[in-house]
């Protein structure tokens, strides 16, 4: 089997409007475009290009072949998603359980557990800048951050709270911190923050964490108000380049912010947030679920597997992920596990399996069930398959 596939671009209110017409070589459409998904999640399954148009749930169904592990996406930021973290395998079983059980509709926008599995995810930089707030920072260096604010009372009080008790360890003292915000009893400490952020503009660029401080001003303008910005304000900065990538594991907190990207998740809906957002947070839920170990950001370093040919090893069941850069001299030849999926980012590629071949150009992809294949043409593809229990 070999199929291209398509999808339409989803319009959350935090994407782009210019960045996937600009990988697609098309007009902008005018509203933000925030993801393309490519894949068979019922959510929004990919549509085969094969004449039928019908959804590629349905054609792998009869088949025979079992749902993905795995969901590939084009993502574009044009401002912050909602800081989120996502449940372990074992967690989101009991959370979906205990749901089921209290007869929560499954559409329900109070519903945190939509599936029993987990939803690790990678994303790799398809713009030359990719920004991200990921994980949490040493509470050291978030005391410097919010030093170089001031001394407004919110920003004082903030520093204050986050000086652990003596029963407590740093994790501790961040969790209480998290829940504490996230509660609604920091709202004056959210505004005043939000105003410290704003009149440091002229000292920034002298400020060690100038990039930090650019970057939680825009979130209070974009969510005024919203205690997500205290949250934002404990986490670390990544500036991914073209072709680096980050790892979301379960329990670490992370909320892109801009930029364009590939994104290769499980196959899952879980998601528990923590501000920068309209919709349910659970505060008591997410504090269950949330890692608040400090330290540096995930960061994931391409490996060279072949000529030409990159992976992102994040040691996980449920995916893989290979970027190809193709010249029209050499064919990469990957080897596959099980239903893959290749995606076009840049130039002309020639997809080629078991006889059969397909010409992507950027944002289009093709579901490929062989043993290997080829890919050829003049550019850049991602495939993703299965990982390796």
């Amino acid at each position: 089997m070999l199929i291209p596939i398509s999808n339409m671009a989803r319009d959350y209110a935090w994407g782009s409007t210019t960045l996937i017409a600009e990988l697609q070589g098309r007009e902008p459409s005018g509203t933000p475009e925030a993801e393309i998904w490519f894949g068979d999640h019922p959510g929004s399954p990919s549509r085969v290009d094969d004449g039928t148009g019908r959804p590629l749930n349905l054609v792998l169904s009869e088949a025979g072949i079992a749902p993905l592990p795995y969901l590939l996406k084009i993502l574009a930021a044009g401002t912050s998603l909602s800081i989120q973290a996502h449940p372990s395998r074992d967690q989101a079983a009991a959370g979906f359980a205990r749901e089921e059980a209290a007869g929560i509709p499954r559409d329900a926008p109070h519903r945190l557990y939509r599936d029993e599995n987990h939803k690790p995810e990678i994303i790799v930089a398809l713009s030359e800048t990719f920004r991200a707030l990921v994980g949490l920072r040493p509470i050291a260096d978030t005391q410097r951050l919010l030093a170089s604010l001031g001394e407004g009372s919110g920003v004082g009080a903030l520093s204050a709270a986050l000086s652990p008790t003596d029963a407590e360890d740093q994790p501790a003292a961040l969790r209480r911190v998290i829940g504490w915000a996230l509660s609604g009893e920091a709202s004056d400490v959210v505004t005043d923050l939000a105003a410290a952020l704003e009149s440091s503009a002229s000292d920034e660029a002298a400020s060690e964490f100038a990039a930090e401080i650019r970057v939680l001003r825009d979130i209070a303008g974009a969510f005024p108000g919203d205690a997500g910005l205290v949250v934002a304000t404990l986490m670390n900065l990544v500036e991914l380049r073209r072709g680096e990538a980050l790892f979301a594991p379960a329990g670490v907190l992370h909320a892109y912010q801009d930029g364009l990207g590939v994104e290769l998740m499980a196959a899952s809906d879980n998601v528990l947030r923590g501000g920068l957002t309209p919709k349910h947070v659970d505060v008591p839920e997410l504090l269950q679920v949330v890692s608040t170990e400090s330290g540096p950001a995930p960061i994931v370093e391409p490996l060279d597997v072949a000529p030409g040919v990159f992976g992102y090893d994040v040691g996980v069941s449920d995916f893989r992920l290979v970027r190809v850069e193709t010249t029209f001299e050499a064919v990469a030849e990957i080897a596959l596990d099980g239903i893959a999926i290749v995606l076009a980012t840049r130039g002309d590629i020639v997809v080629e399996a078991d006889g059969d071949r397909v010409e992507l150009v950027p944002g289009t992809a093709a579901v490929v069930s062989a043993t290997s294949v080829a890919i050829g043409g003049a550019g850049e593809a991602f495939v993703a398959q299965p990982g390796v229990a």
